[in-house]
């Protein structure tokens, strides 16, 4: 199937786990930005100490390096035929610049799915991720303020998508497979 899709939600709202499940339905490939950071950030990279300087305090890198990963990521042959972006675009610099990266390719978005999820459901998640994983920076603190910058600057983007009729919002709340199947019924309502 081809689709061109993104994931949004809250950070913990589930994205990056249905992200995989739904690339693996579509046959299309899942392309994190969270994925790509930490990668680079354990590489030791100078993308990951950049990346970590801003995790660390709960912020997030800025757009130009992103928009230039996402760029080349979109423009790899795997890509072609459709992508699911996960955690990208976080803010409407990076929609207009998603915008023109479709456009060059002569392509187009099909639809942006939001998972919705109770804040206070996330922060016990996030925290229990970060014990499992040994994720040092997921703090309570910085959870939150996470959260708050999400509120800030991505969910807007929301209207934006929804203003162009391609937003669906998913109860991300539920068992995995469950919000999976809401997901892939969105999908098959959009193209």
């Amino acid at each position: 199937m081809s689709a061109r899709l993104i994931l949004l939600g809250a950070p913990g709202a589930g994205k990056g786990t249905q992200a995989v499940k739904l690339a693996e339905r579509l046959g299309v490939p899942a392309i994190s930005t969270g994925d790509i950071f930490r990668a680079n950030i354990k590489g030791g990279t100078a993308l990951g100490k950049l990346a970590q300087e801003y995790s660390s305090r709960g912020e997030l890198v800025p757009d130009e390096v992103t928009d230039s990963m996402v760029r080349d990521r979109l423009a790899e042959p795997d890509a072609a035929q459709g992508f699911l972006l996960d955690g990208y675009p976080r803010n409407a610099a990076q929609v207009a610049a998603l915008d023109a990266t479709l456009t060059e390719a002569g392509a187009a978005l099909d639809v942006a799915l939001e998972l919705t999820v109770d804040p206070e459901v996330v922060v016990p998640r996030l925290l229990k991720r970060a014990e499992i994983e040994g994720r040092e920076d997921d703090t309570e603190p910085v959870i939150r303020r996470r959260l708050d910058v999400y509120a800030e600057e991505t969910a807007p983007i929301s209207g934006l998508y929804a203003a162009r009729g391609l937003l669906v919002q998913v109860d991300g709340l539920g068992e995995v497979d469950q919000v999976t199947e809401r997901l892939l019924a969105a999908i098959d309502s959009r193209i």
